[in-house]
């Protein structure tokens, strides 16, 4: 059977000149946490996190929700995230909660979206709309593990605790979605700044990094 998908009507994106300097762009940064990690079949949204910078600055405007995935946290995910059942009975549901991180992208007027192998976290967002048989109009994506990847391509697989220590930047919170999205936040500005010393200063050039890393995989 043919279902229809409704499309979300938020403007998730501001557009720009590809010329625009990256000093002068605006991003929304965010994590998710889930219930697992097979997400393409049974597992859930449990919390978004996101955090604005703008002008290489990572403000104080930020989100974070719980979420209700109508069913049960597996108790290794409330142990590494600290999110218990309870603390998400009451929570709202993921079309809800979505709605609301999107109101709150769509307020910042960013000019796209930034995460830590941010696949993980576009896909949770994907699968749980569809679910409600909802789409939405997916923004400009920049992942710092490919910003890592295009710098310093011999580095070690770490997680994002190990790359935020070897470029000495914060680490908040870790395995909760505002915290991973706030030591994402202080890695980009940093990764940005390494990549304007090499000569990378606009969306153009940032565009650039993505289109590269697509066609290596």
């Amino acid at each position: 059977m043919f279902w229809r998908k409704n499309r979300l009507p938020y403007t998730l994106s501001q557009p720009l000149q590809l010329s625009t300097k990256l000093k002068d762009m605006s991003f929304i940064v965010f994590d998710t946490e889930t219930t697992g990690f097979a997400i393409e079949t049974h597992d859930r949204l449990i919390e978004i996190g996101a955090v604005v910078v703008e002008q290489l600055n990572v403000t104080d405007q930020t989100f974070q929700t719980l979420i209700n995935p109508s069913c049960e946290i597996p108790a290794h995910i409330s142990e590494l995230t600290s999110i218990k059942q309870h603390h998400v009975d009451n929570a709202s549901p993921p079309l809800e909660a979505i709605q609301q991180y999107f109101q709150f992208v769509e307020a910042s007027g960013s000019n796209g979206w930034v995460g830590h192998r941010l696949q993980f976290d576009t896909t949770i967002l994907k699968k749980e709309l569809q679910r409600e048989k909802y789409v939405y109009d997916p923004p400009s994506t920049f992942d710092t593990f490919e910003l890592i990847d295009y710098l310093l391509p011999n580095t070690p697989n770490l997680d994002l605790e190990g790359y935020a220590n070897c470029f000495q930047t914060p680490i908040f919170e870790r395995h909760r979605a505002l915290g991973d999205a706030l030591t994402t936040a202080h890695l980009f500005v940093a990764l940005i700044q390494r990549l304007e010393e090499s000569g990378i200063k606009t969306f153009a050039d940032l565009l650039r990094i993505k289109h590269n890393h697509l066609i290596s995989l």
